[in-house]
């Protein structure tokens, strides 16, 4: 069996990424690379694939790209089988793929619709699955489930898309309630991001007048890859908010849903479009993928760059709350001896 190895030859962890070949799979799988990782990448796109693998490998780990749809459970489920049999046993599993419609509801066909919720949501629950198939057994392993503010308050103009995260919450929560219950050392997470600087805005469907773009504050996908990572790392927690616009969007919508739906009615349309004409040859990844055999890697950046934060303070904080509650109990400390030095 091969396996990757550290400086000193130990196998360290064998970790799967789905939706692997461009955006915030493409930064975790390369942020995670190093000796003594092994990184499966699972995406649909050749190009995209190879490229992801060519960037573990540069960065001392051990890279397995397997083109896999996660819409179809046969494809996933050999992936699975593929990884442990030529990496090893599977310690962590990334479901990150998706794909999506930027339209009004009634302007997607079923069809599209459909097909987006088996590749955001069924994808989910097929990686999943598949996980646990390979982690039950060991009692060990973590999920981490990639998801987003959109899982919570849902915006004009992705039906499909909000439909799939809102259904991934829903689906996480059931699970960990089973595992639970029957005393599982599995870990399942989930991090939820704000607006990303991916390629998706380049390659998703749109049927909107002008191009599609993140509604601002954006981040690079660099700022999900380290969160992912971090959640990897402590599973413990049920759920990572990262950017402070995540957290702020998830707590108004618990206290003013009906005030944001006002909001969101009045400026969803545009927030959602650059003021560029669009490109009708633009490609989409809806059936097939935009990175395909003959197509170009897209990377990890979509082309928000000059508008992109490379760094939150939000998440920074969310990963070191110990050191954040301590530091701010020493400055609380020191203004209460301060105060009574007067």
């Amino acid at each position: 069996m091969n396996a990757a190895a550290g400086n000193d030859g130990m196998v360290r962890r064998v970790v799967v990424v789905t939706g692997a070949s461009g955006g915030v799979g493409r930064a975790t799988a390369r942020m995670l690379a190093g000796p003594g990782t092994a990184v499966a990448l699972l995406a649909r796109g050749a190009s995209g694939l190879r490229a992801a693998a060519d960037e573990v490998e540069a960065a001392g780990g051990r890279a397995l790209p397997i083109e896999t749809d996660m819409a179809d459970f046969a494809q996933v489920e050999a992936a699975g089988r593929r990884v442990a049999d030529e990496l090893g046993p599977i310690d962590v599993w990334i479901n990150n793929a998706f794909s999506s419609v930027f339209a009004p509801f009634q302007d997607i066909s079923p069809a599209e619709f459909r097909r987006v919720t088996e590749v955001t949501y069924l994808g989910y629950v097929h990686g999943t699955r598949v996980a646990l198939d390979h982690m039950a057994p060991r009692d060990r392993g973590t999920i981490v489930q990639v998801g987003s503010a959109l899982a919570y308050r849902s915006i004009p103009l992705q039906s499909a898309y909000c439909g799939a995260k809102h259904a991934i919450v829903g689906f996480t929560e059931s699970l960990r309630c089973e595992l639970r219950h029957d005393r599982s050392n599995v870990r399942v997470t989930t991090v939820h991001l704000p607006a990303v600087n991916t390629p998706q805005f380049d390659w998703l469907l749109s049927r909107l007048p002008r191009p599609a773009q993140p509604v601002p504050p954006i981040y690079q996908p660099e700022v999900a890859a380290r969160a992912i990572i971090a959640a990897a790392d402590r599973p413990n927690r049920r759920e990572y908010w990262v950017g402070a616009p995540t957290m702020l969007t998830i707590l108004a919508n618990r206290l003013v849903p009906g005030l944001l739906d006002r909001y969101l009615a009045r400026t969803g349309y545009q927030a959602q479009q650059t003021d560029r004409p669009t490109d009708p040859h633009r490609p989409t990844n809806l059936w097939r993928p935009a990175d395909g055999p003959g197509q170009p890697d897209h990377g990890a950046h979509g082309a928000f760059d000059d508008r992109s934060h490379p760094h939150s303070s939000q998440a920074w904080l969310s990963r070191h709350r110990r050191l954040a509650l301590a530091v701010g109990g020493a400055g609380a400390a020191l203004g209460v001896y301060a105060f009574r030095r007067r």
